[in-house]
């Protein structure tokens, strides 16, 4: 009995081994072909399969004019206030994905994010790129910003992830989906994070009506002025154009729905 124990456990690990050794670390930097005339970005048939076998995505339904309105905190730079603002007033749901720097210093932001009913997701503690660390780290990366959020708001779940400079592999792919995790990447973005070369609001305006298409997942950073001041006019343009705004929750239930087996 005991010898037929230690062949199992034997099998298991070399099971385990083997399978470890098949996921990937090969660094995927994030990008994909721009939208244009309302044609969806497309990252092309590899990645779209490989997010697909964890459960990621980057954009919504194509065949539906729906916006996700994301948002990069990093680090705090006195435009997300008005974002809310803007969000509050046009009564549009928004996902921010924050950091261990913004959780430490900009809480009261935070709390405003979840008392107004907005999602909140993790973009790591330290921002590093996540396929140069090990597995612990990993893990401990993701754990203490939904520690912290969860102390800051009484959210007791975090289910987003966002790629710290949108660098994954199928590695990080498969540990985040351990962890309870959805990688929501973006098919809209634009050089919005450079604050000493922000180019004013019609840049961010025009940039977003540009690139926008059904099930869009629009990535802003929040330290953008021009975002800040573009905000208002795209969001209401954009409503005028017939596209309506929902949560990164209404997706993946629509997902869900859709593919109860992926879930």
């Amino acid at each position: 009995m005991l010898k037929r124990s230690i062949i199992f456990t034997f099998i298991l690990l070399l099971c385990t081994t083997t399978a470890n050794a098949q996921t990937s670390n090969k660094a995927i930097h994030w990008g994909f072909k721009k939208a244009s005339n309302e044609v969806p970005a497309e990252a092309g048939k590899p990645l779209d399969d490989l997010l697909e076998k964890y459960d990621a995505f980057y954009k919504g339904d194509t065949s539906k004019k729906d916006i996700y309105l994301t948002f990069d905190n990093g680090y705090e730079n006195g435009y997300t206030a008005q974002v809310l603002d803007v969000l509050k007033k046009e009564k549009v749901p928004g996902a921010f994905f924050i950091t261990g720097h913004y959780l430490n210093t900009a809480p009261d932001l935070v709390k405003r994010m979840a008392a107004e009913g907005h999602t909140i997701g993790n973009h790591s503690w330290h921002h590093p790129d996540m396929t140069t660390v090990d597995q612990e780290r990993f893990i401990r990366e993701l754990e203490k910003v939904r520690a912290e959020t969860e102390r800051l708001t009484g959210m007791k779940t975090m289910n987003y992830l966002r790629p710290p400079r949108g660098i994954l592999s199928e590695r990080t792919l498969d540990l985040a989906k351990k962890q309870g995790y959805t990688h929501v990447l973006w098919s809209l973005a634009f050089i919005d994070w450079k604050t000493d070369q922000q180019k004013g609001a019609q840049y961010a305006y025009d940039n977003i009506m540009k690139q926008i298409h059904p099930g869009c997942i629009l990535l802003l950073h929040t330290v953008s002025k021009d975002n800040a001041e573009a905000l208002e006019k795209a969001i209401q343009d954009l409503k005028k154009r017939g596209y309506t705004f929902k949560s990164i929750d209404d997706l993946m239930w629509s997902r869900k729905i859709s593919n109860p087996m992926l879930y």
